[in-house]
C-alpha cells in the first residue's frame, strides 16, 4: 500500500533518527575514525555505501546541525536535542580558541570555516523552540570565534580551513582560498540575539562581497564547490549565499539585497529538471550531467523558491516547488531489500563503473534537506 505525503515524512524523520543516528559513541568509518572528535553520540553518520553495505562520515558537524534544524522544523525536540548535544560536545570552551567547534570535512584535521557556519542554524532554532540559551549561547560562541579568527576584513571574506592542533590557518584550495560566506544568515540571527555590531557588519559586508562577484545571475560559479575551470555550478551555491540575501535585505532595507534573492530563486527555476531534478553539477548555461543528481539540491531549490513565493505572493512558483518535492519523494526507499534504508532519500545516482553494482549514493542530506523543505512548504 503507497504510504501518504505525511506517512512518507515520518518514514525520512525515521530513518534519521535510527539507522542514521549514532548512539553507541562509535566513530563511523575510516574519515570519522581519522577525526579527533570529543564525542559521537548523536551525530548523524554521514554516508552509506551501498556497494559495500558500511557507512562513512563527512563532516558529521554541519551535517547534524542541518538534521537538528529539521527535526525542530517536524517537532521532534528530544531527537533534536540529543543531536545538538554532539555539536556542543565538540566545542572547545577554554583558551585561545574558546568557542571553535571542531567541523572537520575534507580534511579530517581541519575545521573548514563554512562546515562551522553551517552547524548553527540548528542551535538557535532549538534555543527559540525550546526557551533554552545554551544552546544559543554555544552558536553566539562560535560565531565570535569565527569573526576573531577566520574573517579578513580587508578581503570582506573568510579563510577557509583551520588546523586546530597547530592553531595555523591553512589554504588547501588555491582557486578558493577564501570564500565569502553568507551560509544561513547566521551573523545576522547572531546580532539580532546579541545586539553586536560587528556580526551585523560582517553579515552586510560579505553581502556586498557577494553582489560584486555574482556571476552568473543569481549563482557565484567562481568559488568551490563549484568547479569554475569547467563552468560548474553546485546545487547548493545559491542556497547558501542566495537565499540569506532576503534576511540581509530585511535588515538593511536595501533593495539591491532583496533583487540578488530573486536572482537565486530565478536560477533554480531555470536549473530544475522537466521532473523536478537537479544535476550536482549544472553548467552556467543550465546544462548537465547525465548522472549525479543531487536531491539535497531539489529540496533546496524548494526552500529558495517557497521563499520567493512568500514574499512576493508569487504563485506562479507553486508548480516548480512542487515537482522539486515530488523529485525528493519519488527517491525515497519504500520497500529496499536492506530494511536500514527505508525511507532515507537518495542522494545521487552515479556513473555506470562497468560492473552490476547499484551505483547509488545515499547521503544524509537528501533526507535531512527533504525534511526542512517538506516542513516549510507544505506545513
Amino acid at each position: 500500500m503507497s504510504r501518504t505525503f505525511q506517512e512518507k515524512v515520518g518514514a525520512a524523520i525515521s530513518w534519521l533518527t535510527g539507522p542514521a543516528l549514532v548512539t553507541d559513541g562509535l566513530p563511523v568509518g575510516d574519515r570519522g575514525r581519522a577525526m579527533d572528535l570529543l564525542s559521537w553520540n548523536g551525530a548523524i553518520r554521514g554516508e552509506y555505501l551501498s556497494t559495500r553495505g558500511s557507512w562513512e562520515s563527512f563532516c558529521p558537524l554541519w551535517h547534524t546541525g542541518q538534521a537538528v534544524k529539521a527535526l525542530v522544523m517536524h517537532g521532534r525536540i528530544a531527537e533534536a536535542k540529543f543531536c545538538a548535544e554532539f555539536i556542543l560536545a565538540n566545542q572547545i570552551t577554554e583558551g585561545e580558541d574558546s568557542g571553535l567547534l571542531l567541523a572537520f570535512e575534507d580534511h579530517p584535521e581541519l575545521v573548514n570555516t563554512s562546515a562551522l557556519m553551517e552547524s548553527l542554524d540548528g542551535l538557535f532554532l532549538l534555543a527559540e523552540k525550546t526557551q533554552c540559551a545554551r544552546y544559543a549561547d554555544a552558536a553566539v560562541a562560535a560565531l565570535d570565534w569565527t569573526a576573531r579568527k577566520m574573517w579578513n576584513k580587508k578581503t570582506k571574506k573568510f579563510r577557509g580551513t583551520y588546523e586546530v592542533k597547530n592553531r595555523r590557518l591553512v589554504f588547501t584550495h588555491a582557486a578558493s582560498p577564501e570564500r565569502p560566506l553568507l551560509d544561513d544568515a547566521v551573523f545576522l540571527t547572531g546580532w539580532r540575539l546579541t545586539g553586536r555590531e560587528d556580526f551585523l557588519a560582517v553579515a552586510v559586508e560579505t553581502a556586498e562581497t557577494l553582489l560584486r562577484e555574482e556571476d552568473p545571475a543569481g549563482n557565484w560559479v567562481r568559488y568551490i564547490p563549484c568547479v569554475p575551470s569547467q563552468g560548474l555550478i553546485h546545487p547548493r551555491q545559491a542556497y547558501w549565499w542566495g537565499r540569506p540575501m532576503l534576511a540581509v535585505h530585511q535588515a538593511t532595507g536595501d533593495r539591491r539585497f532583496l533583487d540578488c534573492f530573486r536572482r537565486s530563486a530565478e536560477w533554480y527555476r531555470s536549473a530544475l529538471r522537466l521532473d523536478g531534478g537537479l544535476f550536482r553539477h549544472t553548467g552556467t548555461d543550465f546544462n548537465s550531467w547525465s548522472f549525479g543528481h543531487s536531491s539535497s539540491g531539489s529540496a533546496c531549490a524548494a526552500l529558495v523558491l517557497a521563499d520567493c513565493r512568500a514574499f512576493f505572493k508569487d504563485d506562479t512558483l507553486t508548480p516548480y516547488i512542487e515537482k522539486a518535492l515530488d523529485f525528493c519523494l519519488s527517491m525515497q526507499f519504500a520497500c529496499p531489500d536492506r530494511p536500514e534504508l527505508d525511507g532515507a532519500i537518495l542522494e545521487k545516482v552515479l556513473p555506470p563503473d562497468g560492473s552490476d553494482r547499484i551505483p547509488y549514493q545515499l547521503r544524509d542530506l537528501g533526507t535531512i534537506f527533504f525534511l526542512q523543505a517538506a516542513a516549510a512548504c507544505r506545513s
